[in-house]
């Protein structure tokens, strides 16, 4: 089962990579993760001698272990990738605030501009009546 799901994982990484609805790089621990039990479930020795290295009793309860780990890493990444798009949506923002500000400013010198000029024709205009 635990191969199925697996490879069930990866191609469905490869696949969200080709519809272009997932980079590489958010793909890649997926990916990693699915190889990983891939070779758990394949040579299940290799999971057992890890439990036993790290004195874990049970195979299972390091495998339980081993997924909430990375889980949690993952979130701490996916934590830290949020925090700095909001940072980067807040510089925008403020930019774009300053930007409009200024727009804003030299459209409205441009106005007083065009109407000192009109004040200054008619002025002219009357003068030379």
């Amino acid at each position: 089962m635990l191969i199925l799901a697996s490879l069930a994982t990866f191609m469905q990484m490869m696949r969200k990579i080709r519809e272009s609805k997932l980079q590489i790089e958010s793909a890649i621990f997926w990916m990693i993760l699915a190889m990983v039990l891939v070779v758990f479930s394949v040579f299940p020795p290799v999971a057992d001698f890890i439990a036993h290295c790290l004195g874990i009793y049970s195979t299972a309860n390091f495998l339980f272990l081993f997924a909430i780990f990375l889980l949690i890493m993952k979130e701490f990444r996916m934590t830290i990738h949020i925090s700095q798009l909001e940072t980067r949506v807040k510089e925008l923002v403020q930019r774009m605030a300053l930007e409009e500000k200024l727009r804003e400013e030299h459209e409205r010198q441009r106005l007083q501009e065009e109407r000192n000029d009109k004040r200054h024709d008619k002025g002219y205009e009357e003068q030379n009546l």
